[in-house]
């Protein structure tokens, strides 16, 4: 009952150092700054929504710091408040907000 077969032991050992390393990894990347990558995100699906000449889905989620005018601009629809009637007022705007795009081009 005392002696444990040496295959066992080993599968043992092999299944901490496995436990162990595990660990590390979790730690070292939770400790990983973000890659410019990261920070370049949002350039990024720009520019991609540039080449595909579709600025803008038909419907958006307003995103931090975004305005209006700034969205209007972005997505070449100078109509948003028209054709969004739950937008009572065009200062009121804040993230998470969903409203319709029609680009002016489409019109």
């Amino acid at each position: 009952m005392g002696r444990v077969s040496s295959t066992t032991a080993m599968g043992e050992k092999v299944s901490w150092y496995c436990a162990l390393f595990m660990a590390v990894m979790l730690v070292l990347s939770c400790c990983e700054e973000p890659s410019e990558r990261e920070y370049r995100g949002t350039e990024e699906v720009l520019l991609l929504q540039k080449l595909m000449k579709k600025p803008c889905d038909e419907i958006y989620v307003v995103r931090e710091g975004e305005t209006l005018q700034t969205i209007s601009e972005k997505c070449g629809d100078p109509f948003i408040v028209e054709e969004n009637p739950h937008i009572h007022d065009p200062d009121d705007v804040f993230p998470g907000l969903v409203i319709k795009i029609t680009p002016f081009n489409n019109r």
